[in-house]
């Protein structure tokens, strides 16, 4: 790669001393940092990804994560099986009592895994085009292939999938492995009038992948996992640029390996891709540090089906006009498909720390992270978890140990009988610092302090280290809840900090209500604060139901967190902090960013996709009514 910044030598001279520099001194000087430039930076990365083309050889094609993770459950115990996460291979004593306490399940009932479907619909894209298709990149049109990436993670397309119940999946899939190939591949949808869904990792939980149902056209899956390169490195600049298709866990291990880090970390960032956090504005736990998508990007390169987007210079901020880098972040694949991105990268921190803190209650330590987020001391991720999050830390513990998010012996001792805290009411909050050693000892001494004005006590960093790395966990229990009739799923919002203690109070009785409204008795709603801001901060809700009484278990589901969602608003909350809207969120869309700002989103996609190539049907867009066009609308 060429120095940015080469001067032509009519302009090479310059006053250095008090005396005039000649010509050929500059040049030789430029040329000097050329190859000092030159040898800092990496050339063309082609990474070996984790995750294979063909994903069911690897992953679940009924649910999430690896094959050969998941829990198992009996009354006498639980195991979490693999080798690939902390708490895999250890036996979990406690976990089957608290699931039969809260959700009244028989352990030893088989659970329901279901088979591998035979027949699938038959694909309609003509053979002409797939012809033509293959000529550019490597098509599938069979039908595992193309069931996988006909969804996302939410409960309805899980239970979809397990039921092989898809009105609609892809006609095929097409693996294009750079930037031009996927210029080609717009351009032939253009030219044959079928549709094109850009899918990433599937991590979704929006509905954002899933194929608009009544879609007459053909309908392409476009995966990105082939473009999984690290375009280059500039180790002096401290950016790289990469194809958008690489997943987390791959960026991040190259990028370690060469002494620096992303530092991006969302709870999906072992299958979700560059591009997806893009489409989706996502965030990541470490965000205090290394920022959102947002504040990482600096660059994207996106192929729409009236030519590429892209800005003409790789800059830190410009002021021209309307930033349309954000029209990109947060499109949900509605306008093209992202193929490259320059991001920020940073050297690996010096120091990693883990620590814990226990207060007496969920207020106290909503009060904590206040002043934490006032006084800008947040280290890379602190999060508030509610009592029924603690206790289910404490189902998690390991045999013959205190894990999860739970205490030694003595601390436990210290907390419970001289502190006098409540176990029904105790909170913990999990705290990860980076940096040199000295900023994490401040921070942490500082935390501390705080802590210990609002009743807060440190817990340790093995607590701390535990409760971090469960996070990647979670996303197993939903399988298996579905296995013994249970059916759960998470949420999240943003809110201002003033209305926080309110919409948290609101919601949890919200849920309470329409479960008792309903008959559910055996249900479980708690949250977490995840991510602090100065200006408020993100809750998570975890929402999950005994159904096997309920005749439609996801539809009631929905009803219920449709419910809980209408709350959020009215409680001054967000539809999204960081999931995005897809099709799930939609009917919330225009009341949240006004009718001036619904109409801006047509306008944009009329100019960059007028013949709705891109018919995902997120947002705005209307997935159904395809005899429209977008232009009629506006």
């Amino acid at each position: 790669m060429s120095s940015p910044n080469e001067s032509s030598p009519e302009n090479l001279r310059n006053i250095d001393n008090g005396s005039e520099r000649t010509v050929e001194s500059v040049k030789n000087k430029i040329s000097s940092d050329k190859n000092k430039n030159e040898s800092a930076n990496t050339m063309m990365i082609k990474v070996k990804s984790a995750i294979p083309r063909r994903r069911q050889d690897l992953l679940k094609w009924y649910g999430w994560g690896y094959k050969d993770t998941m829990f198992k459950f009996s009354s006498e115990s639980a195991a979490f099986t693999g080798n690939r996460y902390s708490i895999a291979g250890k036996c979990l004593p406690h976990l089957p009592q608290w699931a039969i306490d809260n959700f009244g399940i028989d352990p030893d009932s088989p659970p329901k895994i279901p088979e591998a479907p035979s027949s699938f619909a038959e694909s309609r894209l003509p053979e002409n085009v797939k012809d033509e298709l293959e000529m550019i990149a490597a098509v599938s049109v069979d039908g595992m292939d193309r069931l996988i990436r006909a969804h996302g993670q939410t409960l309805k397309d899980i239970a979809n999938v397990r039921n092989n119940n898809f009105r609609r999946i892809p006609d095929a899939v097409i693996w294009p492995d750079c930037h031009e190939q996927v210029e080609k591949i717009v351009q032939c949808a253009s030219r044959h009038n079928f549709v094109i869904i850009p899918f990433g990792g599937g991590t979704s939980v929006s509905g954002a992948v899933t194929c608009p149902e009544n879609e007459p056209r053909p309908i392409v899956a476009l995966d990105t996992s082939e473009m999984n390169s690290i375009l280059w490195l500039d180790k002096e600049q401290l950016l790289a640029r990469v194809q958008a298709g690489i997943v987390g866990q791959d960026l991040e291990r190259e990028m370690r390996s060469r002494g620096f880090t992303v530092g991006h970390e969302p709870d999906s960032y072992e299958f979700s891709t560059l591009g997806g956090w893009v489409a989706t504005r996502a965030s990541g736990m470490k965000k205090n540090t290394y920022g959102n998508i947002e504040d990482l990007v600096v660059q994207t390169k996106v192929v729409t089906p009236k030519g590429v987007l892209e800005k003409s210079c790789r800059v830190p901020r410009v002021s021209c006009g309307p930033e349309w880098e954000h029209v990109v972040m947060g499109s949900e694949g509605c306008f093209g498909v992202v193929t490259e991105v320059v991001i920020k990268i940073r050297p690996v921190p010096a120091v990693t720390r883990y620590g814990s803190l226990v207060f007496p209650d969920w207020e106290s330590g909503f009060w904590f992270e206040r002043e934490v987020a006032r006084k800008r001391l947040q280290p890379s991720s602190i999060r508030l978890m509610d009592n029924e999050q603690f206790r289910f830390g404490q189902a998690l513990k390991l045999e013959n140990s205190w894990g999860g998010v739970l205490l030694d012996g003595l601390k436990r001792l210290y907390i419970t009988r001289i502190k006098g805290f409540d176990p029904l009411k105790l909170c913990v909050v999990t705290l990860l610092m980076e940096g040199t050693e000295e900023k994490v000892r401040e921070q942490e001494r500082a935390l501390n302090g705080i802590a210990a004005r609002h009743g807060g006590v440190p817990a340790g960093a093995g607590n701390g280290e535990t409760g971090y790395t469960l996070t990647f966990v979670i996303a197993y229990l939903r399988d298996v809840a579905i296995e013994f009739d249970i059916v759960a799923e998470s949420f999240e919002t943003s809110v201002p900090w003033d209305r926080t203690l309110a919409l948290c109070r609101n919601v949890k009785t919200r849920v309470r209500d329409e479960c008792l409204a309903r008959s559910i008795t055996r249900f479980l709603i708690s949250c977490r604060l995840t991510q602090t801001y100065d200006a408020g901060c993100c809750i998570y809700f975890y929402f999950g139901f005994y159904s096997g009484d309920c005749e439609n278990p996801v539809e009631t589901y929905e009803q219920i967190e449709e419910a809980a969602r209408d709350e959020i608003l009215a409680c001054g909350g967000s539809i999204s902090h960081h999931h995005g809207v897809g099709k799930l969120r939609k009917k919330w869309y225009a009341e949240t960013v006004s009718e001036p700002g619904r109409q801006l989103l047509l306008a944009a996609k009329n100019a960059l996709d007028p013949q709705n190539i891109f018919a995902v049907g997120n947002m705005a867009f209307d997935e159904h009514n395809t005899e429209h066009s977008v232009k009629s609308k506006l």
